[in-house]
């Protein structure tokens, strides 16, 4: 069963391995020393955890009055306006959601560079009529209002430049906010590690990093710099999957191009 985080408040947070029934491995059968004993098995190679970080200016996390729960990023556009998360962040039940801001480089009660409204929810048509059923498509473009001075995000704290083209096996670096239970600094982590083809859902990856739970989806994927996909869910408490950002993702973008004005 493939599980997904799911938004803050219509669940709460349950053990992965519990719910999805992660792997199980067989020890490996020792091998025979010196006086008949049986050597310990060797020790498992350390797992791959994400750690508090300083963040980058350009992602932070979606939130309202009562709090946040999903992280998003600045995507390079024409107007300088979008920002991208995953669907199920910003889409369910058939409505997307409304009254929400972006706060970029949020740390705690720190929004060191404003917070921006949110002003257009753009999903994939598939996603509108499947929901979770459509996890090919679980991402979103969204646009966001200039701040007081009239200033579009981007010319605040920059953004990453889409790759609409990227293979499934790259090195990345992912980062995101955790809710509060799990995160109790309330700033964002990050890990660096390499991906590889999710074998479960074609056009995805998958990365084993430890430490990316509710609260992350819609965490930024970058390689070499280049936004190719969004933190959508997860088989375990280690993996965590994006769905590769392709032709459709890129429709999908233009849309919010347009809806910006641009």
């Amino acid at each position: 069963m493939r599980c997904k985080r799911p938004l803050l408040w219509i669940a709460a947070v349950v053990t992965t391995a519990t719910a999805c029934g992660g792997p199980s491995h067989s020890a490996p059968r020792p091998e025979a020393v010196a006086d008949g004993a049986a050597a310990p098995a060797p020790s498992a190679a350390p797992q791959r955890s994400a750690a508090p970080s300083p963040g980058l200016p350009s992602v932070g996390v979606l939130l309202d009055e009562d709090g946040h729960w999903c992280t998003a990023s600045v995507v390079d556009s024409p107007k300088g306006n979008v920002v991208a998360t995953a669907a199920h962040c910003v889409y369910a039940d058939g409505a997307a959601s409304t009254d929400f801001s972006f706060a970029p480089g949020f740390r705690g009660d720190a929004r060191p560079y404003g917070t921006w409204k949110v002003g257009t929810v753009q999903v994939a048509d598939a996603w509108k009529a499947a929901g979770d059923d459509a996890d090919a498509h679980d991402y979103a473009f969204l646009t966001l209002e200039p701040d007081a001075r009239g200033r579009q995000v981007q010319q605040v704290v920059g953004a990453a430049r889409p790759d609409w083209a990227s293979g499934p096996e790259r090195r990345v670096t992912v980062t995101g906010y955790p809710n509060k239970d799990h995160n109790p600094a309330d700033g964002p982590i990050s890990c660096t590690t390499d991906t590889r083809r999710d074998p479960d859902l074609a056009g995805s990856m998958v990365m084993e990093c430890a430490g990316f739970f509710d609260g992350t989806s819609g965490s930024p994927w970058l390689a070499d710099g280049r936004l190719i996909g969004v933190l959508s869910g997860g088989d375990t408490d280690t993996e965590s999957t994006a769905v590769l950002f392709d032709a459709a993702a890129r429709t999908l973008y233009d849309r919010a191009v347009k809806a910006s004005g641009a």
